[in-house]
């Protein structure tokens, strides 16, 4: 019963970030629905380097915790691993769309 409490009054604590995360994403959904089908491969590249970024921050902060922080290094590996597959997928789907463009 304790740990409902906690979590109820971590959301009432953090509704303004949760607000702000729940729009983002609609505002997402939003924007790329509306790309034409021609312009995503040069996003899709755009994000890869974003994600680039994001890779490198995220074992940035790695660096920098407590090793007895578990739950934080963990969820930096995640961050890490699932950015290193988002970039990586990127690449293989944007070299996959380029080789449609060649001559053979």
């Amino acid at each position: 019963m304790e740990i409902i409490r906690q979590t109820l009054a971590f959301f009432g604590e953090n509704r303004e970030i949760f607000y702000f995360v729940i729009l983002s994403i609609f505002v997402g959904i939003e924007v790329i629905g509306g790309v034409p089908t021609v312009l995503h491969t040069p996003l899709m590249s755009g994000a890869n380097a974003i994600h680039g970024v994001v890779i490198v921050g995220a074992i940035h902060v790695m660096l920098n915790i407590d090793t007895s922080n578990i739950l934080a290094l963990v969820l930096g590996f995640l961050a890490v691993l699932l950015g290193t597959l988002n970039v990586v997928g990127g690449f293989v789907v944007t070299d996959r769309m380029l080789e449609m463009f060649k001559k053979k």
